[in-house]
């Protein structure tokens, strides 16, 4: 594994989603398109851009490689490595104006995601997790990424990116996690698992995700030293359940809270 090819590539992905992205951002030109009868779930003209802006560096620069993206599906590959792309994760929030949508780049093998990036383009800070690496890059210079350890779970900061986010159950899990917590904060979508790598906060949990929504975070958090698993303590990079955490004990005492719920 080239760890200065996959660096560069990474990077060139990021900047290329930045510049198809930001022309959308905060104007009428959004193109929003609704792709789930019975319910909500926009997708917008700045996501299909940036996708394909995304495919096209990775296509010259690693054509060997399989990706897999959230708005133009799977391109098969021959390396064993796979590219999980989501151009706009927190396409809700980029609707709306917020600045807490990212893009998500990560890069795979059959194990899970090997690095990955966070890239908020708006306000121009970058995470960046795996291979050696753990910082972020942004407006007030570089500084390296670590999560703030463990505590107990009443002295935890939680976010979530709705309280609605699955099924009864799955809430009613939350909930019991939300309860005994600090404080609960919502709407963060992936910028919530930078700030675990950040050591701002201490805990995530979601329910309901794609693998796209998950192989860049796990890969940022778990280079600054935290911990992503499912509600029962597995992998998480195929999606569904994730608790990511900053430190060992919050994540066994919300595992024990969850687990309850199958």
């Amino acid at each position: 594994m080239d760890k200065e090819r996959i660096f560069e590539a990474a990077h060139a992905v990021a900047d290329a989603a930045r510049r198809a992205v930001l022309p959308y951002f905060r104007t009428d030109n959004l193109g929003a398109d609704n792709k789930l009868e019975g319910g909500f779930d926009p997708v917008t003209e700045g996501d299909r851009a940036a996708e394909r802006a995304m495919r096209d560096v990775l296509s010259e620069l690693c054509p060997e490689d399989a990706v897999l993206g959230e708005e133009y599906g799977t391109r098969p590959g021959t390396s064993g490595l796979t590219w999980v792309l989501d151009p706009i994760d927190g396409t809700r929030g980029f609707l709306s104006g917020t600045p807490t949508w990212g893009v998500l780049i990560a890069l795979s093998d059959e194990t899970g995601p090997v690095y990955g990036l966070i890239d908020q383009p708006y306000i121009g800070e970058r995470f960046e997790g795996g291979l050696g690496r753990a910082g972020l890059t942004g407006p007030q210079g570089s500084r390296p990424l670590a999560v703030r350890g463990e505590r107990p779970l009443e002295e935890c900061i939680l976010f979530s990116t709705a309280p609605d986010m699955g099924t009864p159950d799955e809430v009613a899990a939350f909930d019991e996690v939300a309860r005994r917590a600090r404080l609960t904060r919502y709407g963060m979508d992936c910028y919530g698992y930078a700030l675990i790598a950040l050591g701002q906060i201490d805990l995530v949990i979601e329910a309901g995700l794609a693998p796209y929504d998950i192989h860049a975070p796990i890969a940022v958090i778990e280079a600054a030293g935290g911990i992503v698993t499912d509600w029962q303590g597995g992998p998480a990079h195929g999606g569904g359940r994730v608790v990511a955490a900053a430190g060992r004990a919050q994540h066994m005492a919300a595992l024990e809270l969850l687990s309850r719920f199958g």
